[in-house]
């Protein structure tokens, strides 16, 4: 029986209650006066159950959809504003003993070139990061015990922190690495990473052993439960995510669900961030070889009731989308995205040969992060550096109750308009300072505190380090 505050993956994530939840959800798909009031009552912006959103996931009637999407920008908009927080990853390593059928680094490819950064490699990539004008990273890395041992990411962090470059500073370093212990994640905590983010891939028990048929990965508790360890090891921020593609879509919708759930239930504070990839081709990985691919317009459509059903939770979307859906889905709920990324090892400071590929996915969105950032203004976006509430110790339930409570845009706009400024006068292309410098100008009167208002259109005019990433 579904039971959200239990430990065990196969209680919290209840396959039984997946497929009534769907069946359920068939049966009132046309019902047009439950879809209704399901979207009228998410506009008081607590959220709704797996079973309800998941009745919203069925429903086609073409009104009601268009229904959850304005629902779904007007809670974005409540909670989020017009600020989308810009990252990018860095892979350390692509040296794996896992055997993930869908991703290139597996165990038996050796075709792929295998690469594993050292300490000065990686203050070659963080300082070419720095000059594009980033500020978060979040950092990847295969699952290997030797090559990739948990000292080599403690160290990684370490190094990323330390460098300073002209006016340039990694300031939070999110970690996706695979399922450890909680002593690991004490350790990660301790080392001052921001968010540990890692993807169930899909919650389908069955589906998700055929898929990770041999390593560490293989063992499905171990990796569903790695949220709770996590945060028994003091993490107060956790990212979860499902690769779409792999399995039914409509399972997985219900089982992320079910999963932010759980970690409300039994830590206080659901996911700080969900991830919505779609599988993608690769070194020997053919995305059109896996049969439950979903359109454009279902992703969007995913998204907005995502957004819908989480309002507290950051939206991420990657460079594995291109420009225009990404651009579709910013609108009804994405809040993250990442910008001039590569995924590869290496490549940030010298760009790598044919031969010597080592991506992980082939990216859909090539632009660099000054083309990402102008596109966002163009479109009356704020594109945001900020790091803030991270080293400000506004984490877990801490920041979820200013959100809970509306208080969070007093700071997040203000420093969204700090950070853009840094960047406009550090990083950018004449073009895209003059889109900041007329954008923040406008913004200025949104900011309603006068007194927070004075302060950041003081500080507007010449930053120095002390003031940059502006601390409310």
């Amino acid at each position: 029986m579904y039971n959200p505050k239990s430990r065990i993956a196969t209680e919290f994530i209840d396959h039984e209650e997946i497929l009534d939840t769907l069946r359920y959800a068939k049966e009132h798909q046309n019902d047009i006066a439950l879809v209704n009031s399901i979207i009228e009552r998410a506009g008081d912006c607590k959220g709704l159950s797996h079973r309800e959103a998941a009745v919203l996931l069925l429903c086609e009637d073409q009104e009601m959809i268009q229904k959850m999407f304005d629902q779904a920008a007007k809670i974005k908009q409540a909670f989020y504003g017009n600020r989308i927080v810009m990252f990018a990853p860095l892979y350390l390593s692509n040296y794996c003993v896992n055997g993930c059928v869908y991703c290139p680094y597996h165990k038996k490819n050796t075709h792929i070139c295998r690469k594993k950064l050292t300490q000065e490699e990686i203050v070659k990539e963080v300082t070419a990061l720095q000059d594009m004008g980033h500020k978060r990273l979040a950092l990847e890395t295969g699952e290997d015990p030797v090559n990739n041992p948990i000292e080599y990411v403690l160290e990684s962090i370490k190094t990323i922190y330390s460098i300073k470059h002209k006016n340039g500073a990694i300031r939070r370093v999110n970690v996706n690495i695979a399922a450890t212990t909680v002593e690991n994640y004490r350790k990660l905590k301790e080392a001052g990473i921001g968010t540990y983010i890692l993807f169930q891939e899909t919650y389908h028990k069955e589906n998700y052993e055929k898929l990770h048929p041999t390593g560490p990965k293989h063992n499905y508790a171990y990796h569903t439960e790695a949220m709770d360890r996590a945060m028994d090891g003091g993490i107060d921020d956790v990212g979860i995510g499902v690769l779409f593609g792999l399995n039914l879509y409509q399972y997985d919708f219900v089982g992320l669900l079910m999963h932010a759930e759980h970690l409300e239930a039994v830590h206080g504070v659901g996911p700080h961030t969900i991830s919505v990839p779609r599988i993608r081709n690769a070194d020997d990985i053919d995305a059109e070889s896996f049969e439950n691919a979903i359109s454009d317009e279902l992703f969007q459509k995913i998204v907005a009731i995502l957004r819908i059903a989480v309002p507290y939770t950051g939206l991420i979307v990657s460079t594995r989308e291109s420009q225009r859906t990404r651009e579709m889905v910013i609108k009804y709920g994405v809040s993250q995205i990442s910008g001039g990324s590569k995924t590869s090892v290496g490549g940030y400071a010298e760009p790598e040969t044919e031969e010597e590929n080592s991506a992980q996915f082939d990216v859909s969105d090539n632009r660099t992060l000054d083309e990402v950032v102008n596109w966002l203004l163009r479109l009356g976006y704020i594109p945001s550096f900020c790091t803030a509430c991270y080293r400000e110790g506004r984490t877990g339930d801490r920041f979820m109750s200013l959100v809970k409570s509306g208080q969070i845009a007093n700071c997040c706009h203000p420093n969204a308009l700090m950070t853009l400024k840094e960047f406009a006068e550090d990083y950018a292309s004449p073009e895209t300072k003059k889109l900041a410098l007329d954008l923040i100008a406008k913004e200025m009167d949104n900011i309603p505190n006068p007194k927070v208002r004075e302060v950041v259109r003081k500080n507007l005019h010449g930053l120095d380090e002390g003031l940059r990433d502006f601390r409310f």
